[in-house]
């Protein structure tokens, strides 16, 4: 669970570093990675390398939706905080068409390489964990060694400068958008052995999953590799230890305690820039 929230955690990061905004969409769609998961591959009887793919393809349009419909209109306005609102009403209406067309119900999810059930190594625990471990490696690869990478991290430091040297800040956004959806969905996707297919589970990802960035700091993926991993072992320990309202209480508790502490995060860094 600590792999699939540090994956949700990335997801944000990887919207906030092309335009600034916390959309708070990204559990819902991460919650529609795994319905998607669950319709093409139980539903429709799809193999699961091409359930895999068509999921991408959906929540990467869910991700560039949510710009244009939710984050676009906001940054052209003096009030740009007021993505907040927008972003949580577009999270809000993902939720309730998912209720009406999938079901209000826990759907199975497959499992994805028919394994023997293993105990702890059974594929629902190590798969997330590779999941996770192949994103972040992607994603700091896309952004030290590639063109594009580069122009997200020019935007996301200073977007009057990166369109004053002819970066199409627009397009980076929307292309942001859509691999932050993606990365969603593979939190959903893979996290779905162990979540199933729920519609309530967007509300629980887009929660959690942005405590691994604000522990890690914002913008660190690495920071919220660790954030999520500690996230969840936490998690798991309250629930035995505790059970119930208290566990989550316990997690809040310990989230707010460590924010007081150090209010950029434990790997965060309090930038510099030239004024």
């Amino acid at each position: 669970m600590g792999a699939v929230y540090a994956l949700i955690g990335m997801a944000y990061n990887t919207m906030f570093a092309a335009s600034r905004v916390m959309s708070f969409t990204t559990g819902q769609v991460g919650m529609i990675g795994g319905v998607l998961g669950s319709l093409f591959v139980v539903e429709l009887g799809l193999p699961v390398a091409l359930g895999f793919l068509l999921m991408l393809i959906g929540c990467a349009v869910v991700g560039v939706l949510t710009e244009l419909l939710a984050v676009r209109p906001v940054l052209k306005k003096l009030e740009q905080h007021l993505y907040v609102l927008s972003t949580l009403a577009m999270a809000m209406g993902m939720q309730q068409l998912v209720a009406i067309l999938w079901g209000t119900e826990p759907r199975p999810f497959p499992r994805l390489l028919a394994t023997p059930a293993m105990g702890v190594f059974d594929e629902r625990f190590w798969l997330p964990l590779l999941a996770c471990m192949v994103v972040v490696a992607g994603l700091e690869y896309l952004y030290r060694s590639t063109l594009i990478g580069r122009a997200f991290l020019a935007v996301a430091e200073d977007s009057f400068a990166a369109r004053a040297l002819g970066l199409p800040e627009r397009r980076l956004r929307v292309a942001s958008y859509a691999l932050a959806g993606m990365i969603a969905g593979v939190a959903g996707f893979f996290g779905g052995e162990l979540m199933l297919a729920y519609f309530g589970n967007g509300a629980t990802l887009s929660f959690y999953g942005f405590i691994p960035i604000a522990l890690g700091g914002l913008g660190n993926n690495r920071g919220a590799l660790v954030g999520g991993f500690a996230l969840g072992l936490f998690q798991q320990a309250a629930n035995f230890a505790l059970g119930g309202v208290i566990a989550s209480c316990a997690v809040f508790a310990v989230f707010i305690i460590i924010l007081l502490v150090a209010p950029g995060g434990l790997f965060g860094s309090m930038g510099g820039r030239r004024v």
